[in-house]
């Protein structure tokens, strides 16, 4: 699944494309994807003018001169293509511009969906309305996470995938965050101390913005609006190696929880 960086590589891939574009033409290709598309989606972006991109969390945001935003999110193997040169069977929403450009957000599994909501309001939009700080934030601090997690006994891995705790981390860049921070991923949330808070959420920074810089993860389908896939897979240091050698020498090791794999380092991910 598309996680963060690849949602905000996807948006500023898009951002040169459509950015202060008026939006000549807005076709639907089908009536839903996890569900239903907004039946006035056509009738309310044709014509406007794309005012700014964005993200929150795991989703991507279409402001437009009109007062609407256009809430994208990829779900599993969702992407946008720009200037494809042949509309695919799976190309379920085309954008044209006024400048001849054209987007086609491809979904062959259609887990992903599209949204209208008022920009105004978009703090209100439901599934944002319990999440937790972006991770790239001014609000994401060791003192924050110290409060949030006090008192839990759960995995630190599993706070940090809670998007109450902190919105848009997924799985790949927890267990690397976690390796890079040596804290073990199985630990108490509410037992790490704040000066081991604080390299996490270093941690969680530099991973995230070394994963951006990359283009993302290529997982499966996923791919950049470029067609590029992202590369930051290459930079993995336990995230599926089970099996090979830590860069401190000893071998990854992987477990399974919920459907999920954790990957992680013994000799440096101690406590």
């Amino acid at each position: 699944m598309p996680e963060l960086p690849e949602v905000e590589t996807t948006v500023r891939g898009l951002e040169p494309v459509l950015l202060g574009q008026r939006l000549a033409s807005v076709e639907p290709r089908r009536a839903d994807l996890r569900k239903a598309i907004p039946v006035d989606l056509r009738q309310r972006m044709t014509g406007a003018t794309v005012t700014r991109l964005s993200r929150r969390a795991k989703y991507g945001l279409i402001d437009t001169d009109r007062g609407d935003t256009l809430v994208f999110h990829l779900g599993m193997s969702g992407r946008w293509r720009v200037d494809p040169s042949a509309i695919l069977p799976h190309d379920h929403l085309l954008i044209g511009t006024a400048a001849g450009r054209t987007v086609a957000l491809n979904d062959p599994r259609r887990f992903g969906f599209l949204d209208l909501w008022s920009s105004e309001a978009i703090a209100q939009y439901p599934p944002f309305l319990a999440m937790g700080p972006e991770p790239l934030g001014p609000d994401l601090t060791a003192a924050y996470l110290l409060s949030a997690l006090e008192g839990r006994g759960a995995s630190i891995k599993t706070m940090l995938l809670d998007q109450r705790i902190v919105a848009g981390l997924g799985n790949i860049y927890v267990c690397e965050a976690l390796h890079m921070a040596k804290i073990a991923p199985s630990r108490a949330a509410g037992r790490i101390a704040l000066p081991r808070l604080e390299r996490l959420v270093e941690a969680i920074r530099a991973v995230l913005t070394a994963a951006i810089l990359a283009g993302g993860s290529s997982l499966r389908d996923y791919a950049r609006p470029d067609g590029e896939l992202g590369y930051f897979s290459k930079q993995w240091h336990v995230y599926g190696r089970e099996g090979e050698p830590c860069s401190c020498g000893a071998l990854v090791r992987r477990r399974t929880e919920g459907g999920r794999s954790t990957f992680w380092c013994a000799r440096c991910q101690k406590a």
